[in-house]
């Protein structure tokens, strides 16, 4: 199975929440598009890409995977787990600022806790760098970036459904691209969510 159109044969749990995945809205700045998930991890997986526009530049990227282990996984602490990859631009100011580390963790728990999100089992790392071009490439410009890659284990249920992590997710990357929260004009996701058993 590889697309969401095959969402009658999922647990209905699963099916549940790519089925918040597939139809949620999202900022217009936020493009976001399927993406093969992966197959070893989990035995249900479902997985999106993003990139944040702006002004027709991009500033910003991302994916989320959704696993599901009917069974649960202890190492989870639950059956459902979200999985992370967030990176953008920042000034060189920024990456040699020591608490920017902190900050970016802090982006991603508050968002979580701001949408009243129920997870736990929450890790990650933060990355920062900063790149000096020299020699044939000196004329380039030095760059420096922020890296988030983070998992948490979603509480759901039929009153807690994935769309709160979902929007979580996005303030998330809004904060990660230095841009204003999301604001009402949104459009819905009008791809197939890729999926895998």
């Amino acid at each position: 199975m590889t697309t969401a159109h095959h969402i009658g044969i999922l647990p209905l749990p699963f099916a549940s929440a790519v089925h918040d995945l597939s139809s949620f809205q999202w900022d217009h700045r936020i493009q976001i598009s399927e993406l093969e998930p992966p197959t070893h991890i989990a035995p249900y997986a479902a997985a999106i890409d993003a990139e944040i526009v702006v002004d027709s530049l991009d500033v910003g990227s991302g994916r989320l995977i959704l696993l599901h282990d009917p069974h649960g996984n202890d190492a989870w602490g639950g059956e459902f787990r979200c999985v992370t990859f967030a990176q953008a631009d920042v000034t060189a100011e920024m990456v040699h600022d020591p608490f920017l580390a902190d900050v970016g963790w802090s982006w991603l728990i508050e968002a979580l806790n701001t949408r009243g999100a129920r997870y736990g089992h929450e890790s990650g790392t933060i990355t920062t760098t900063s790149s000096t071009p020299f020699g044939s490439k000196q004329r380039e410009e030095s760059s420096s970036q922020i890296e988030i890659r983070a998992s948490w284990t979603p509480e759901l249920d039929t009153d807690n459904t994935l769309s709160v992590h979902l929007q979580a997710w996005q303030t998330l990357l809004c904060d990660i691209a230095g841009i204003p929260p999301a604001d009402d004009t949104v459009i819905p996701l009008a791809i197939r969510t890729a999926v895998s058993r």
